[in-house]
């Protein structure tokens, strides 16, 4: 079998970024996956369960809210290896257009308090793990590391 795009990234050289992970058509639509990755893979340590699972929750709750782009949101959900999330959007997108959206929405996370949209057990499948603060540090560290301070490198895979 060939391999899958995703496999074909460096992860040695990847750092946390915005990165345009592939473009699809869909009937006459694109379907943009953006690669949000909060971590250095294989560097630092992969992201926690409860705290991926809270971010899940905010981020899409916040993006499927969002009056500009909620038309636009197809899925947000955490990576396989713990390093990130993935984010499909309608249409032919680059970094640069959803940079402003990613800082609220990482923002709205960072100060959020309160009970977490759908954490429960008729809403949730895995409604007790959750970890609110750790959450809110990630997103606090992906927007002062990264979108505060974007620009090429952490916004195009390494070569």
């Amino acid at each position: 079998m060939e391999k899958i795009t995703s496999f074909t990234i460096d992860h040695i050289h990847l750092r946390p970024g915005v990165y345009v992970s592939r473009k699809d058509s869909v009937g006459v639509e694109v379907v943009t996956t953006f690669d949000l990755r909060f971590t250095h893979p294989n560097v630092e340590p992969a992201m926690e369960n409860a705290a991926m699972h809270a971010i899940e929750h905010l981020a899409a709750t916040y993006l499927r809210n969002e009056e500009s782009w909620k038309e636009k949101v197809l899925y947000f959900g955490p990576m396989g290896c713990r390093t990130g999330f993935y984010l499909l959007l309608k249409g032919d997108l680059e970094s640069v257009e959803i940079i402003s959206l990613l800082k609220n929405c990482f923002s709205f996370i960072r100060d959020f308090s309160g009970e977490i949209p759908g954490a429960t057990e008729r809403d949730c499948g895995n409604f007790r793990d959750m970890n609110l603060p750790v959450a809110k540090w990630w997103s606090r560290k992906y927007l002062e590391e990264v979108l505060e301070n974007i620009s090429y490198d952490n916004t195009h895979y390494p070569e």
